[in-house]
């Protein structure tokens, strides 16, 4: 199974990485000399998906002017985002670009490598009644995360949004494959929302299925991840 396509979320103000993106936005921060963005459009384009769809809010120019160079341009849709909409908002307003097929949603400034053809069979093999696909990783900070509870299939029971002691380390990584049946129900139940995490996922449980990537998966949003991510990526 190949998933064609991907929105990109990348109009974060990266306010935790300050002072890097006092100047810089988050999605374009440079990994081992490459701009975060660019890994993902590497990765997802190695991997099968073709066309990209990328929201832009915060230092919005210098995104575009990224694009612009970027051998990938004539693949993506620029969304920008005056006022901004929110994970779920974006998804919303954009459900269209999914034309009627399964697609991915990705928090586009998490530093991955994660081997995404398996996370794409991963869906395909989903249990039955699942209706999207979430990546999870090991965190050695797990209070500092959203750690999710599995059953013994693999199907999320239970989120644990950055609280003390959470019952284990495995972490939503905030890149979804969304079911045709999902989109559905997007515009069915969840019209109103405009936070994925807070407000759509919790009426998931026992209807998401988790893929634990093996691969490098970080959150880069502190100066001491930035550095971290940047000694693994070497």
């Amino acid at each position: 199974m190949i998933i064609k396509r991907a929105i990109l979320l990348a109009a974060g103000l990266g306010t935790r990485l300050r002072p890097l993106t006092n100047s810089m936005p988050k999605c374009l921060v440079p990994i081992n000399n490459k701009p975060l963005l660019q890994i993902w459009l590497e990765n997802l384009s190695a991997a099968g998906t073709s066309t990209f769809l990328v929201n832009t809010h915060y230092l919005s120019d210098q995104v575009n002017v990224f694009i612009k160079n970027s051998e990938f341009r004539n693949q993506i849709n620029v969304v920008n985002e005056s006022n901004l909409l929110g994970t779920a908002g974006t998804l919303k307003h954009n459900l269209d670009f999914f034309n009627q097929e399964d697609g991915l949603l990705i928090h586009a400034d998490n530093f991955c490598l994660a081997n995404l053809p398996l996370f794409y069979k991963a869906h395909e093999n989903r249990p039955k009644g699942c209706v999207l696909t979430m990546m999870t990783f090991r965190t050695d900070k797990p209070s500092e995360c959203g750690i999710v509870e599995l059953d013994k299939n693999g199907v999320v029971i239970g989120f644990h949004e950055k609280v003390l002691n959470p019952p284990g380390n495995l972490a939503n990584g905030a890149v979804y494959i969304l079911s045709i049946e999902f989109l559905d129900m997007m515009h069915r139940e969840f019209s109103d929302a405009t936070d994925f995490s807070t407000e759509i996922l919790g009426q998931l449980t026992g209807k998401i299925f988790s893929y634990e990537t093996q691969e490098i998966f970080m959150d880069i949003g502190t100066p001491e991840m930035y550095i971290r991510a940047n000694q693994l990526a070497v």
